[in-house]
């Protein structure tokens, strides 16, 4: 029987997050940041017993990053060798059409993950490297991929399936994939846990809120839909993303302002969202300027919840029976006035908070509807890490 250790790796373009984790019990022994890597300034800061260790310097490879954070173990502890490991597990964005499930590391899922460049060009090369320096470092240890598309990949037809040309459909991939699949996952697993149901036989609604943001319905375990599509950008607004649009916005643009393709997408991207509406992406500023009477926040908050309530109802025409709804993320987690406003007016559906238990700290998962709710609402912190140690862990005993 193989040990409980995996070494969980999530590689960007520019930074590099590891953690230590036991995935039977999720209990994270050291976890840590890479920053900056290939310029000429970075910081590794390895945290391990609630004390965090920083080294200043310049990181100029993901190797010279993931050998760093192995250094820190070395220094700081816990003691780690690859002996230690039943797996290093990588969190890879893209899995497109051709991963339902994590994937042991080989050279067909290596070129697979280069493949689907195109599907996430600014992820998927990051994650890429990440696998490379991986094997590399740790050449005995099983590594295993897992996607965060892969948990969306149950969606039926009808639901990933975009109304556009066959040809792009078929030979550009050009179809609703999802994101944010192994903290959907865990939470969803999670809330059916804590009211006492079998995952396989609890139908939910997971809102995941934070920067990034999406919805998923939930149905007997499998997601058969979620608010992102073939990027993260459609669905829920985010800090900096705007979520639903016309499509037709980038031909308006371009008409009336000249406007590049480039240019609309850095827009929605990296200025709208939160960021477009009140000036600021981080939703703690936003409710701050909101309490001071910016009218520019108080439409930023309105905007965010109602769409929100809208998917909320939508998911539960598509689910037809709703045993939760279910928050996640820093901002589903902290804001019980986001929660409350994001409810509102559903009660019709049996979707309800009680705001004592709304208004409380929440930092286990929590049901904050009152007593005998048609449809209970919970708090479940999600744990990300968790799930991929859990799920690389699973893959190995197989």
């Amino acid at each position: 029987m193989t040990g409980s250790l995996v070494l969980v790796v999530n590689a960007g373009s520019s930074s590099l997050k590891y953690s230590l984790v036991d995935g039977d019990s999720g209990a994270a022994a050291a976890h840590g940041t890479v920053e900056r890597i290939g310029e000429e300034s970075g910081s590794l800061t390895h945290v391990v017993d609630g004390t965090e260790h920083v080294d200043e310097r310049a990181f100029a490879t993901h190797e010279d990053a993931l050998a760093a954070a192995l250094d820190a173990f070395d220094d700081h502890g816990p003691a780690l060798s690859p002996a230690d490991l039943a797996a290093v597990g990588h969190r890879v964005v893209h899995g497109g059409p051709l991963f339902s499930a994590p994937a042991l590391v080989d050279d067909a899922v290596l070129d697979a993950v280069e493949d689907l460049v195109p599907l996430a060009p600014l992820h998927n090369p990051a994650n890429l490297e990440g696998l490379r320096v991986g094997l590399r470092l740790f050449p005995d240890v099983p590594h295993v991929a897992v996607f965060d598309t892969a948990f969306h990949q149950t969606m039926p037809p009808a639901a990933y399936t975009y109304a556009v040309p066959l040809e792009w459909r078929e030979e550009h991939r050009i179809r609703r994939y999802g994101f944010h699949g192994t903290s959907h996952a865990f939470v969803s697993r999670a809330a059916a846990m804590l009211l006492g149901r079998d995952p396989d036989r609890t139908s939910s609604i997971v809102l995941h809120l934070g920067n990034g943001a999406s919805a998923t319905a939930v149905r007997d375990g499998r997601s058969v839909d979620t608010s992102m599509g073939l990027t993260p950008l459609e669905g829920l607004v985010m800090g900096t993303r705007s979520g639903d649009v016309d499509p037709a916005l980038h031909a308006h643009l371009h008409r009336s302002l000249g406007w590049s393709i480039a240019d609309v997408d850095s827009a929605l991207n990296k200025a709208s969202g939160l960021k477009g509406l009140a000036g600021h992406n981080d939703f703690r500023e936003v409710m701050s300027r909101r309490s001071a009477g910016d009218e520019a926040a108080a439409l930023a908050f309105e905007v965010y919840a109602y769409r929100i309530r809208k998917y909320v109802g939508a998911y539960y025409a598509v689910l037809g029976e709703v045993h939760a709804i279910v928050f996640t993320g820093g901002v589903g987690q902290h804001n019980p006035e986001l929660r409350s406003a994001a409810l509102s007016g559903l009660e019709g559906l049996g979707i309800a908070l009680d705001p004592a238990r709304n208004e409380q700290p929440l930092r286990e998962p929590t049901i904050v509807s009152p007593d005998g709710a048609g449809v209970p609402v919970l708090v479940v912190p999600t744990n990300e890490e968790w799930e991929i140690a859990r799920q690389s862990l699973a893959l190995v005993r197989r």
